[in-house]
Order: structure tokens, then sequence, then C-alpha cells
């Protein structure tokens, strides 16, 4: 593994990363798509046909259909389409914003769907975005700012599982982001519609004073599957939903 893959300021979070007893960390990196994952075996070599094979499918829809690349707004859905492009363009409808904008998500629970029989627990992470299979209890640190630690964490009981996190940020990462928030949270069943209601929110919450707005949405999207919200800007946070928030030490 190439560490040196992840060393950037904003993916120093991974180095926080503590696995269960009996699992184990390791890193895939395909091209654009990095991932962290946690499982009980170094399953590299599954999680990279995975991969391979979701980059696959996108690749060949966008030579067929640039605007899905590209666009910052919804697309006309496509029954002929790969799964994971119906999904995309589905939760992009949801949230008024643009597909590759539920991509990470998209991903992230494409390949656990791939490589769970081979590990009950399962976590991915790509980019801030996890999709998360596990059989016992997980706190999730919520990382406002890369360079100070985390204080604040979600708890995830076993019944609670498969569950998707996916995160938004104007001020962390690489991206796009047309709020000024400093970090939105997104929790859902579905990791392309916490994906892009996490874009979504994040565009809402340009100052502190758009905190209301933004939770107003989010229970508007609660109707088509999110279930939770956490988001930070400024010296404000809104929390909406099912998110069980614990201090971490």
């Amino acid at each position: 593994m190439n560490h040196s893959v992840h060393a950037s300021s904003w993916r120093s979070y991974r180095r926080r990363c503590r696995p269960a007893a009996g699992e184990v960390a390791f890193q895939v990196v395909v091209e654009q798509t990095d991932l962290w994952v946690v499982a009980q075996s170094d399953l590299s070599g599954a999680v990279q046909k995975a991969v391979n094979e979701c980059r696959s499918a996108l690749n060949a829809y966008i030579a067929l259909r640039p605007e899905f690349l590209s666009s910052l707004g919804p697309l006309e859905a496509d029954e002929k389409a790969p799964d994971i492009v119906q999904r995309m363009i589905h939760a992009a409808w949801t949230c008024k914003v643009g597909p590759m904008a539920a991509v990470a998500g998209a991903v992230a629970q494409w390949v656990v769907e791939r490589c769970v029989d081979l590990s009950r627990n399962l976590l991915v992470e790509n980019g801030g975005d996890l999709f998360l299979h596990s059989t016992r209890e997980r706190i999730i640190g919520l990382l406002v700012d890369p360079s100070k630690s985390m204080g604040l964490g979600l708890r995830l009981k076993p019944e609670e599982f498969p569950c998707a996190l996916c995160s938004s940020s104007a001020t962390i990462g690489h991206s796009l982001s047309f709020g000024r928030g400093d970090l939105v949270v997104a929790r859902a069943r579905n990791a392309a519609l916490a994906d892009a209601a996490a874009t979504a929110l994040s565009n809402l919450l340009k100052t502190p004073d758009d905190m209301s707005l933004v939770m107003e949405e989010a229970r508007r999207l609660s109707s088509h599957g999110l279930g939770g919200v956490f988001a930070h800007c400024g010296e404000k946070i809104g929390v909406w939903g099912k998110m069980e928030l614990v201090a971490l030490e």
C-alpha cells in the first residue's frame, strides 16, 4: 500500500481510524478512486475488482452521455443505464443537484454490496463518504477541522446497518460546494441519496443563519429516505433526525 496517497491534510483523518479486534484497515487506489477500507481480512483484490467494474460502467456511460459528468443539475432518468448510474441520476433528481454529486457514496455502496459476503464487517470510506455494514456498534468521528482532533462522534448500533454517512464541506477537501459551511453530514440507507443530499444541503449553508433552511430541506428529503443530518457553520451546529452524538476523548 502506498500511504503517501492519503498524506494530504484533509485525509489525515484516516490515521485516526482504529479497526476493532479481528479487523484490518487497508487502502485501494484506482485512478481517481481512493478508498480506505476496514474489513475482517485484507480484501484488496476483491475491492479493486469491484472498483474496476464500477468505474468501467461509469466511464462507458459518460462516453455515451457526456453531460452526466459535467451537469450541475439533475438529468432525465435513463432506464437503460447501468444500475449505479440510475441510482446517481435518481438521487440527483431528488436533491436537485448534478449526478456526480452522488458518485463517491454510490461507489462506496457498490463496493460493500459486492464484497460483504467476504466480510460481514465492512466499512468503505471514499473521500469522506462512507458505506458501512457491521455486526457491532460503531462510533464514527465528525471532522469539522482537519487540524484539530475530533470532538464529536456518531454512534451507530448493530441494527442500524447497512448505513451510509456522506459529507460535504466548503472548507475541507476538493468537492464542489456553493455554500460556506464547515461540514454537512447526511445519513441514509442509500449512499447515492446521502451523498447528493450532503451536497445540496451544504450548498444552502452560506452563513450560520441558514441553518434553519438546511434543517427544513432535510425534513423535506426525509420522505425520500434521508435519515439524519449534522451541520456545522461558524459557531452554530444543527442536528436533525436519527443522529446519536457522543463526545470523543
